[in-house]
């Protein structure tokens, strides 16, 4: 009786539902040809409600055997949805069900043919319901349906539509079909990211709706060429947006486009411009709730962003600290002192007000969990206390790496995975990595020291945790590779004031003479280690204090040689010995002759670093004998004589002088160092004189 009412007021002609044939088959038998227009389209649809067993075969998901949507099928035209569009179970009687699914498979055309524009709204609304709920069967069902062209165009369509269940459905299909690999370029193609993007743009949405597109944009931006597409200025501020929805399922969705979006290096410039990192770093806040999906969508498009390291600047100024994630065996080389009464990450002992250590170590690890506010103690300090002790107790009991994003990333090379956590833990997490025994291990976490650098802050902060003593010991290790990252991290660590002083106080002055020693180390090793000589060292600020008592008519009065001495060896009130001697130990002769051997052979960079080391030295007396003995002329010569100021001499013509601006910026800074040096050097009358020796032999 339906086939032959189908039959009659809508020409299609329909297979015996009894016979058993494909979903296919019965496809391409089905020839959809509409009646004239002078009848009723809507009345004889309506008409259809009398069988509600057919409409009941079609729009329940058990009867049509709807299968679970996938995350990843692979193969040709594989289906990778954003996320399952709560579809129903498999049935354990499938195959009970089995012609039930093709009698819904038989009336796609009919429903396909319903969504064109000479329909009734209400009629295009109930048939991408329809055809939506039909698509949640799986893959099979979507091919179905992509059969019949011009379905996505009509579908596309009806967003546009003042209905709000209308559009929900339309962009539920549009996710559907375009979880379908073979068929998201087809839907991009019917302008389904500007219509979509129009419809995110009305002031008022269902949650509903916004669910649906957002992971319709979520599918789309799978594919690389669709995602500089999506990243344009109109769309981008509403995914920012969508981040603060109500709707967790709208957030997660959001968080997903734009991590997807953050997969693509030509898209970090535009993404960063809109604003996204504050927010994405927010999601990642302790005290911020989210559900899994949206923490971990957040975590990878930042991690993403942190490749360049301008954008990890940002990312850190958020309060964020990417650490290296190295794997559960390099913590079993973590020694935790159980029975030891705890002190300050920077070796501060704490009194002890018990009488002895509590059994298990309970009192020492409650102490530093529970730090007293109202104990005059910095700010600094006490969260370098909590921090430590949070990271040591997940240390012992094996969990310091399940919930920063493993699993997540295990597509990912050892060497290359990265977590990101709220400053206090990443700094005291990085602090126990360079307490442990393995080599990569404490490369990337002193790497990861070094880029965390960027403030006075997070310098404080590594300095309050006790990275810089647990640095200075690496110094020494046999590894390149780790003395390389360390020296970086040090010197990064340098650039403040107050770290320096603790540096020094640390005897970091031994290791890096030797350093300096050795001709054979690497130029960037070298670079380094003289940064932070000069900012130690630096004679232009704290030194040149105490190294002149004033102008005296004119000219600088200066200190007698013992006072001098004195001042440069650290012979002061608020100088330890152990100062005294390391500074002592730069007055090497082999140290100036090395010092002396980068300027005559090293790069600009190199040559003003050595000029400004030397300059500090020539105020000591017993120094100038050393640099009397050594031919320090041709070092200067050298200098002045810069490689680039020759080369661009020969370019007559001038038109490649913009290839020389930063040589000839770092060019112009070494001759100003050497300068400076020079005039240090013409205050001695022993060098004067030798200068007139030369002259004369020259004559």
């Amino acid at each position: 009786m339906i086939a032959s009412t189908l039959s009659t007021h809508f020409n299609i002609k329909l297979p015996n539902p009894q016979q058993a044939f494909t979903p296919s088959s019965s496809l391409e038998a089905m020839s959809v040809k509409p009646r004239r227009k002078n009848s009723s389209f809507s009345a004889k649809f309506r008409h259809l409600h009398h069988y509600h067993h057919l409409w009941s075969s079609f729009f329940k998901p058990n009867s049509c055997s709807v299968r679970t949507v996938l995350s990843k099928v692979s193969g040709d035209g594989g289906m990778v949805d954003a996320t399952p569009q709560e579809p129903a179970a498999v049935s354990d009687a499938e195959e009970i069900n089995s012609s039930s699914s093709t009698l819904g498979d038989n009336y796609v055309a009919l429903f396909v043919r319903m969504l064109g524009l000479d329909h009734d709204p209400l009629d295009r609304e109930q048939a991408v319901m329809a055809l939506w709920k039909y698509s949640l069967g799986g893959k099979k069902c979507i091919d179905a349906i992509m059969q019949f062209q011009g379905c996505v165009n009509l579908t596309v369509n009806l967003l546009s539509s003042e209905s709000s269940a209308t559009c929900e459905a339309a962009a539920g299909l549009l996710r559907s079909i375009s979880s379908i690999n073979l068929y998201r370029g087809l839907v991009a193609e019917s302008g389904a990211i500007e219509e979509i993007t129009g419809l995110l743009s009305r002031p008022s949405l269902t949650s509903e709706v916004k669910e649906q597109s957002m992971c319709a944009l979520w599918n789309l931006s799978v594919d690389e060429k669709l995602r500089v597409k999506i990243a344009n200025i109109d769309i981008l501020p509403l995914l920012i947006n969508c981040l603060d929805d109500n709707d967790i399922k709208v957030k997660e969705a959001a968080g997903g486009v734009l991590a997807n979006l953050a997969l693509s290096n030509c898209n970090h410039k535009i993404i960063v411009e809109a604003g996204v990192i504050p927010k994405l770093a927010k999601l990642l806040k302790i005290d911020v709730e989210g559900s899994k999906v949206i923490r971990k969508e957040a975590r990878n498009a930042l991690l993403e962003l942190a490749k360049d390291p301008y954008y990890r600047i940002l990312v850190i100024e958020e309060g964020l600290v990417p650490v290296p994630m190295v794997g559960a065996d390099a913590y079993k080389s973590f020694r935790p002192q159980l029975y030891s009464w705890p002190t300050m990450p920077d070796g501060t002992e704490i009194e002890q007000t018990s009488k002895g250590p509590s059994r298990f170590g309970a009192s020492e690890l409650l102490l530093g969990l529970n730090v007293d506010k109202n104990v005059d103690i910095e700010e600094a300090k006490i969260n370098a206390i909590v921090g430590r002790t949070q990271q040591q107790f997940l240390a012992r009991i094996g969990a310091i790496e399940l919930n920063d994003g493993k699993k997540s990333q295990a597509e990912f090379p050892t060497d290359q995975r990265l977590a990101l956590l709220p400053w206090m833990d990443g700094v005291a997490r990085l602090v126990l990595i360079l307490g442990l025994d393995d080599e990569v291990a404490l490369s990337r976490a002193a790497e990861s020291i070094a880029d965390s650098s960027i403030n006075e802050h997070m310098r404080t902060s590594f300095k309050e945790a006790g990275a810089i003593k647990h640095l200075i010991q690496l110094l020494d290790h046999n590894s390149g590779a780790v003395r390389s990252a360390v020296t970086h991290a040090l010197e990064r660590l340098s650039v403040s004031s107050g770290d320096c002083e603790v540096l020094e106080a640390e005897g970091i002055l031994h290791p890096l003479v030797s350093t300096l020693k050795h001709s054979e180390n690497s130029e960037s090793l070298m670079e380094k280690t003289l940064d932070i000589l000069a900012r130690i060292l630096d004679p232009s600020k704290e030194m040149k204090s105490k190294f002149y008592d004033g102008p005296v008519n004119g000219s600088k009065k200066g200190l007698d040689a013992s006072r001098r001495l004195d001042a440069f060896v650290g012979l002061t009130e608020d100088r330890p010995v152990s100062i005294m001697e390391s500074r002592k130990e730069l007055l090497d002769s082999a140290v100036i002759t090395r010092l002396i051997e980068i300027l005559k052979a090293s790069s600009s960079n190199l040559q003003r670093k050595a000029a400004s080391i030397l300059e500090f030295m020539t105020i000591i007396e017993p120094s100038m004998e050393t640099i009397m003995t050594v031919d320090i002329s041709s070092g200067l010569d050298a200098v002045f004589q810069q490689k680039v100021l020759k080369d661009m001499e020969a370019d007559v013509e001038g038109q490649e002088l913009d290839k020389y601006a930063l040589e000839l910026e770092e060019a112009g800074l070494a001759v100003s160092a050497a300068s400076r040096l020079l005039t240090k050097l013409l205050e001695s009358e022993k060098f004067c004189q030798k200068i007139l020796r030369i002259q004369s032999t020259w004559r």
